[in-house]
């Protein structure tokens, strides 16, 4: 699920770039084994102030990527059925079709629990600890707390765009603010249109 996370640091431009290198490296070896990125860019305002941002949307902003998008789906030997109660149980609940809930969990952690995303989503859904908190998931490690929280938020997305199974998932992954921006179409984002083809892909493979 991807998501916008922007960061500011006020420095010169010799201090941002001895500062923000090495603690880039450092979250790579970090996140790298973990899960998949998206890619990051930065880019600096008028006033000095380094952005960081998953999501470029500024206009005008002279974006430069700083860690690109490595999709890696780790684990060999997954087992895609491990959920299979708790998602028919959310599905039902929701009216959602179990096969799309797994192929939004396949995308997003590759059914592990524990996935954590270089920008802090959490969880088999990836959910962001604001969103997390609004769903009152209180675990989101928690499959079915998880999973719930997930497919609870799934279902507003689709009754949002009234049933728009691709703008839902865009909204899922870029937030609503980047859809309604670009009215009502997936953003322009590389990373956001990959996700949307993925999850669609993982659907017709789980619907058969």
């Amino acid at each position: 699920m991807s998501n916008n996370v922007e960061s500011l640091m006020k420095s010169n431009k010799n201090n941002i770039h001895q500062i923000f290198f090495p603690l880039l490296a450092i979250s790579i070896l970090l996140f790298t084994a973990t899960f998949v990125q998206a890619d990051i860019f930065k880019y600096l305002d008028d006033e000095g102030v380094l952005h960081l941002t998953n999501v470029p949307s500024v206009a005008n902003a002279k974006y430069v990527l700083v860690l690109k998008e490595k999709r890696v789906l780790f684990r060999s030997g997954i087992d895609v059925n491990k959920f299979d109660k708790i998602i028919i149980s959310a599905a039902n609940k929701y009216k959602i079709d179990p096969a799309l809930i797994k192929a939004v969990i396949k995308a997003e952690s590759n059914f592990n629990h524990q996935a954590i995303s270089p920008i802090g989503a959490q969880g088999l859904m990836q959910l962001m600890p604001a969103t997390a908190s609004q769903l009152q998931v209180e675990d989101a490690f928690h499959p079915e707390k998880n999973i719930e929280g997930g497919v609870r938020y799934l279902s507003y997305l689709l009754n949002l765009y009234r049933g728009n199974l691709t703008l839902a998932l865009a909204a899922y992954n870029a937030g609503e603010g980047a859809v309604t921006k670009y009215n009502n179409q997936v953003p322009p984002y590389r990373e956001t249109q990959n996700y949307v083809k993925r999850v669609l892909s993982f659907y017709k493979s789980f619907s058969r």
